[in-house]
């Protein structure tokens, strides 16, 4: 199904995007990929053999040139993946977060998809086809201890997937949102290939392999750690109960002093 398929892949230089670029390039899928500017980005790009073009997508002129420079290079759009997205982590509670980390949360991890799926959207809705998967994140179903910028923003880009899909289902739009927990990336401080991780840290590859399997079974909700499914239901069933345990969750994260990071928070839940 992925075999020729024109796609558009955001926050492809690392982690998940890099992953995903990969498989889709080993399933035969044509690529158009993007990041911040770096060598890293240009390595992708020359090692898969496609085009690749930097840009911050908090910029909304830049996400229109980027769009505008995969269409003119695939011809269209059939499938966009906006995956791009950062933590920078708020240990001291949510006020601790100045606004400028609010805003490029919220830029990033909901306006980006936002404004990339209103331009691709025209011609998806012309050709009666096409998909979009936002990379959420299992924080967007739950919550993540130690950066409310980035929950509160994961939240967002869930429900906006919930949007897209209700409003374009019909029209043959197909939408994803894809939540996982914890992945050994650079965001958490991975190294490409690391294998030192705690249980329950997946690899970029394993993510990959199981949103591809996902896209296949056309799901909406696609989670690589499917645990997070009973996860959300407790928290469904009942919020207090959940936020209790989830208190002292972090009482026990934070037992022996404010973890530094992220990267050093995961290590401890």
């Amino acid at each position: 199904m992925f075999a020729g398929r024109r796609v558009l892949l955001t926050g492809a230089a690392q982690g998940i995007g890099l992953a995903l670029a990969r498989a889709l390039a080993a399933e035969s899928a044509r690529l158009f990929l993007t990041d911040r500017a770096g060598p890293d980005l240009d390595r992708v790009a020359r090692d898969l053999g496609v085009e690749a073009f930097a840009a911050d997508l908090r910029d909304p002129g830049q996400i229109a040139a980027l769009v505008a420079g995969a269409q003119a290079a695939m011809g269209r759009v059939d499938m966009l993946i906006s995956n791009a997205g950062f933590s920078r982590g708020a240990m001291e509670g949510p006020c601790s977060a100045p606004d400028d980390q609010w805003q490029d949360s919220w830029d990033l991890h909901v306006m980006a998809h936002l404004r990339a799926a209103r331009l691709v959207l025209p011609g998806m809705r012309e050709r009666g086809e096409g998909w979009l998967v936002n990379v959420a994140s299992a924080a967007g179903l739950l919550a993540q201890i130690g950066d409310a910028p980035y929950s509160a923003s994961k939240h967002a880009a869930v429900s906006l997937a919930q949007s897209l899909a209700i409003e374009h289902g019909d029209e043959g739009i197909r939408v994803a949102v894809v939540c996982p927990l914890y992945v050994a990336t650079p965001l958490l401080g991975y190294g490409i290939g690391e294998e030192d991780r705690p249980e329950g840290v997946l690899t970029p590859e394993t993510v990959a392999d199981r949103v591809l399997r996902g896209l296949r079974d056309q799901r909406f909700l696609i989670l690589p750690h499917p645990e997070a499914a009973e996860f959300a239901r407790r928290r469904a069933a009942d919020m207090d109960r959940w936020i209790d345990g989830m208190r002292r969750l972090r009482r026990g994260a934070f037992a022996d002093g404010a973890p530094r990071d992220l990267s050093e928070l995961h290590r401890r839940i």
